[in-house]
């Protein structure tokens, strides 16, 4: 499956996610979950040697590259 294929597949999940994380961030966090979602699939897909083994793999995947782009952004 192209990243193209599995996108619409992923995306409201992705999208939850995304908010379940940024709801225990601090206050005055600049980062919408909208943005953080585009930002670990592009982390996500650009990886080309990213194998995903199973939908919980690559959702351990997604939310660790969330918390990664957190970190970075608190930085």
């Amino acid at each position: 499956m192209t990243p193209d294929e599995l996108l619409p597949l992923v995306y409201d999940e992705l999208r939850k996610l995304a908010a379940h994380k940024m709801a225990h961030e601090a206050p005055g966090q600049t980062l919408q979950p909208t943005a953080l979602v585009h930002e670990a699939w592009l982390r996500l897909v650009g990886d080309t040697r990213a194998q995903w083994n199973s939908r919980r793999h690559f959702f351990a995947a997604a939310a660790e590259a969330m918390r990664r782009i957190l970190v970075e952004n608190a930085r």
